[in-house]
């Protein structure tokens, strides 16, 4: 990859990967194996950045069907956003140009599960172990839990996801002067999607 594509024309490369993923046509023979040394040594473009979940079962690269090199991907439970996860945003759009970055979550992810468990705790109950990830959660997820209203554990975690996802793309575009500059710009588009686990398909989230 040796230009930098536009945001829009990212989106369009990321999407059609993962219908070809989703299809059964991916897997491309020029992403097998180890890289030839010419172009091992040659300086990485990925053309998007994708701050996504922990989880074994969403790896960005085959989800989106793509090769070596053309993606710069950061994972963390929750696909949450601190500083580190800021830093790595910014560090790909000033040093490789990439012009887009996805916040990816996904359907029956443990982060979120943990955090409505969380919250329907006693305090005494809650545990230790999980407040680091849980706390950066609950802000999106909490009102959700609070107002349910006899609302399907299942219609429950899917609104979970996407609300920790709009607000993972939100603290993204506000987590630095430098990605600020670039939202406003034009330099830098940050958007969120939900990867189904049941499926294999992305959905790209509208902003609201």
């Amino acid at each position: 990859m040796s230009e930098i594509l536009p945001a829009a024309a990212a989106l369009q490369r990321l999407q059609e990967g993962n219908r070809r993923f989703v299809e059964g046509a991916g897997g491309d023979a020029r992403h097998s194996g180890p890289p030839d040394k010419a172009s091992a040594s040659q300086p990485q473009k990925p053309f998007a950045i994708i701050l996504g979940c922990s989880d074994s079962r969403v790896p960005a690269e085959i989800v989106f069907d793509q090769g070596l090199g053309d993606l710069f991907v950061i994972r963390v439970a929750g696909n949450v956003v601190a500083p580190s996860q800021v830093d790595s945003v910014e560090f790909a759009a000033s040093q490789f140009g990439t012009r887009l970055a996805v916040v990816l979550g996904h359907s029956q992810c443990g982060a979120i599960l943990a955090t409505i468990d969380e919250v329907r705790r006693d305090e005494s109950q809650r545990s230790p172990n999980l407040r680091s990830i849980v706390d950066r959660v609950r802000p999106a997820v909490e009102p959700l839990v609070r107002a349910q209203q006899g609302m399907a554990e299942d219609e429950l975690a899917q609104q979970a996801v996407r609300a920790n996802v709009r607000a993972s793309v939100a603290q993204v575009k506000s987590g630095s002067r430098g990605i600020e500059a670039l939202v406003r710009s034009g330099g830098l588009q940050v958007v969120g999607a939900e990867y189904c686990l049941e499926t294999g398909v992305v959905t790209f989230l509208e902003d609201r």
